[in-house]
């Protein structure tokens, strides 16, 4: 009897030790070949197989080895029918995997198609396992219309108890179908949050902030708010600030300092669009100067903190070497000459 336990655990041992050197020497060899080709598809297959090799075997070990155990009729079929299972889970596994990976491997090729994010392999798994789960009731014998009966019935009721998850879940489908955000999108909503989208899950929609806080978002609230996509349709944006000089300025002069100062701080700020012809546009004659506004270009929305810092440090210094005033705001009072001699 000793013998025979003995024998059913050298199976086990030795499916155990089979996978893991399948999967340490020879997967690993050929994942590090198919790196070297140009198709991906071949990453991605060979990628999906990682830590089933083992799994599949421990499970031929553990099936070779039930063989030599004395052990009743019923109770082989009890094993027979766990080790289906159990194949049936790991083969939907590794085509969840393949899907995923080659879902996300045309997502690169194709700018624009669908952003990748968590719902998108949320919803492929749980397809791949319903069709699995099918598939193993049908081969256990067991009638798959009557379940699929009650589910119908008792989805009504699931769908009232779920609600508001249930919505979540479509406004978040809702979101990515219509492309107008994606992850790594910079957003501001119109309750005043801002940030880029890190994830969209079948719940909700992650913001990281620039302080590195995150927010999470319902992705009905996401759905139905105004925001503000600083990425689309193109993540260049204008940049304006707001000077003032004294009106005892020749603007003319102002306005060609102006330009050219701008013009450096593009060419040698991160950031900035090199190529881009700054401009000025005058605007007002205020209390204590006449204002208008430079506008630069960046690259992307955070880049125009720098832009801007960089752009006022070398104004300000361009100004004071040409005599040019950025005035304090002041208010001039002049009295009429009635005034002066009532009260004089």
């Amino acid at each position: 009897m000793v013998k025979i336990y003995a024998t059913g655990a050298g199976f086990v041992a030795g499916g155990v030790v089979l996978g893991i050197l399948l999967e340490k020497i020879l997967l690993r060899f050929f994942i590090k070949e198919a790196a070297k080709t140009f198709s991906k598809v071949d990453d991605v297959l060979l990628n999906s197989l990682k830590g089933l090799l083992i799994f599949w075997g421990a499970l031929a070990g553990i099936y070779l080895g039930l063989r030599y155990l004395p052990l009743m009729e019923d109770q082989y079929k009890i094993w027979h029918r766990v080790f289906l299972i159990a194949l049936a889970v790991s083969f939907a596994v590794l085509i969840s995997r393949i899907i995923i990976g080659l879902i996300k491997l045309r997502i690169s090729k194709t700018p624009g198609l669908i952003p990748s994010t968590t719902i998108i392999s949320t919803i492929t798994r749980v397809i791949v396992f319903l069709v699995a789960t099918l598939v193993v009731l049908q081969t256990l014998g067991i009638s798959v219309t009557p379940i699929l009966t009650a589910l119908g019935i008792g989805g009504v009721a699931v769908a009232l108890a779920l609600q508001e998850t249930l919505t979540n879940f479509f406004a978040g489908i809702q979101v990515i179908a219509s492309q107008q955000i994606r992850p790594g999108d910079y957003i501001k909503l119109n309750t005043g949050e801002e940030g880029y989208i890190t994830d969209i899950t079948w719940r909700s929609t992650s913001i990281r902030m620039l302080s590195g806080s995150l927010i999470v978002v319902p992705n009905s609230k996401i759905s139905s708010a105004n925001l503000t996509n600083y990425y689309r349709p193109d993540k260049e944006l204008a940049v304006l600030v707001e000077v003032g000089v004294s009106y005892d300025s020749d603007l003319n002069k102002v306005e060609s300092i102006t330009v050219e100062t701008a013009k450096e701080i593009l060419k040698k700020t991160a950031g900035g669009v090199e190529n881009f012809e700054p401009f000025i546009r005058y605007h007002s004659f205020k209390d204590s100067s006449i204002g208008f506004t430079v506008i630069l270009r960046a690259k992307e929305f955070t880049d125009q903190y720098l832009l801007k810092h960089e752009f006022v440090k070398a104004l300000h210094k361009v100004y004071k070497e040409n005599s040019i005033e950025i005035p304090f705001p002041i208010r001039t009072i002049k009295l009429q000459q009635p005034y002066l001699e009532d009260h004089g």
